[in-house]
């Protein structure tokens, strides 16, 4: 069974997004074995300068770096990146599940996105949309797709 890991920037505030989450969660354990990390976003004033931006980028990439194992495939979820239709997604998961051993690792920013670190270390760089979606629903909508690729890989009848 291939290990799905996400790497969050930030907690889920709102109890409908957590409770997305958690059936899309259970849902995947037929598939995978799945883990969640939430690190805490670094501290930025109300109108944060870019060099503070920067900084705050450069700490988050930090700590999610040291989570990241030198076998993970990773998946950086970022507006710069591809998009990828399900059925492409779906492909991607199983070659890699397929040849590789180890986990795949999606990553998810704050509200500023991902360090160019981060981002250099992703083998994908994925987009879900040209429009611009809070980060807490964007894990909701990556725990989806996710479930999606599995359901689509197998056969299943949740992707029409």
């Amino acid at each position: 069974m291939i290990n799905i890991n996400i790497i969050c920037i930030g907690k889920l505030k709102e109890a409908y997004l957590r409770d997305a989450c958690s059936e899309y969660s259970k849902r995947l354990g037929a598939f995978c074995k799945l883990n969640i990390t939430e690190l805490t976003p670094c501290r930025l004033p109300e109108n944060p300068s870019p060099a503070q931006i920067g900084a705050a980028l450069e700490e988050e990439g930090k700590r999610i770096l040291a989570l990241i194992k030198n076998t993970d495939a990773v998946i950086a979820m970022c507006i710069e990146g591809r998009q990828l239709s399900s059925e492409e997604l779906s492909a991607a998961v199983s070659d890699i599940s397929d040849k590789e051993t180890g986990r795949i690792t999606f990553i998810i920013g704050g509200s500023f996105g991902l360090s160019p670190e981060v981002k250099s270390r992703a083998r994908i760089k994925l987009s879900m949309s040209r429009m611009t979606f809070p980060h807490q629903l964007a894990r909701v909508m990556l725990l989806e797709q996710i479930y999606r690729a599995f359901m689509i890989s197998s056969g299943g009848k949740y992707h029409k």
